[in-house]
């Protein structure tokens, strides 16, 4: 396996699960980076949490999966980010409440830029700059992938400038493929699109591929859908073809499904 650096740059946040009174370390660039430190790449976050016990606890989160956490932000003042986890009357888990926190705002510095620029590959998570960070990486002719789906406006869909784009849509292959479409003819160069339980689809121009889900008894869908793109990315930066890079991101996703969270860990009591 290569040593070459991975980043992830992002959001973080406790997810706080209200009927069962249980919280969880996530955000979608936490838990792409952790997965892919957990497949044995060299990984760096970068991210702002508060100065508060949430924030040190992210942070350890992170250094316990294998992440440095050298570029992280601790904002004094500032607390860290969380989302309240419901159920709804079908028994669907659904976002209650979001505070984006020390997240709000965050910006990579100058040098942290540099920094990013001589990375193998980096993935973005929820950042709201309006697409700066992506439109510098991609400029610099870094691979840069990032989940349009949890991005800030007016970057929201803007997949220019992104080797690989990863949107999730409704449980509608038709629907998929026309995101699908809508994100290659932005100036993605590789675009995936989650159905849900319909399965993955992904096209970079030549080639398509479609993939179904594997039948597991779902205890928890949260972070499933970065935990795929982890495992798209780990597939395709070792050269695998697209079809195998979907089935890598559905064979990744899977487990995540049978625990809280969006990676294995110790659930924490809410008070």
């Amino acid at each position: 396996m290569s040593d070459v650096s991975i980043a992830a740059v992002g959001d973080n946040c406790i997810d706080r699960y209200l009927a069962l009174k249980r919280s969880t370390v996530g955000g979608n660039a936490v838990n792409v980076g952790v997965h892919l430190a957990r497949f044995g790449r060299s990984v760096s976050y970068y991210g702002a949490v508060g100065s508060d016990p949430d924030g040190e606890r992210v942070l350890a989160c992170l250094r316990a999966n294998g992440v440095d956490t050298g570029h992280a932000r601790i904002v004094d003042g500032s607390t860290t980010a969380y989302t309240d986890i419901a159920v709804d009357d079908d028994g669907e888990r659904l976002i209650a409440f979001e505070d984006f926190g020390a997240c709000a705002g965050y910006r990579p510095a100058a040098e942290e830029i540099d920094r990013l620029r001589a990375c193998r590959h980096v993935h973005i998570g929820w950042l709201d700059d309006g697409g700066a960070l992506k439109d510098a990486l991609a400029a610099a002719g870094v691979s840069v992938s990032q989940d349009l789906s949890v991005s800030m406006a007016p970057d929201h869909r803007r997949s220019d400038g992104l080797a690989i784009a990863f949107i999730s849509a409704g449980p509608s292959i038709v629907e998929g493929e026309r995101l699908l479409a809508e994100a290659l003819a932005g100036g993605a160069g590789t675009a995936v699109v989650t159905c849900g339980a319909m399965g993955s689809l992904a096209a970079d121009g030549t080639t398509t591929a479609r993939a179904g889900i594997l039948p597991i008894d779902v205890v928890d869908t949260l972070g499933a859908g970065d935990t795929f793109i982890a495992g798209f990315i780990h597939a395709r930066l070792d050269g695998q073809p697209l079809q195998r890079c979907l089935e890598a991101g559905r064979d990744a996703a899977a487990p995540t499904c049978l625990h809280l969270g969006g990676f294995p860990q110790q659930p924490a009591n809410l008070a």
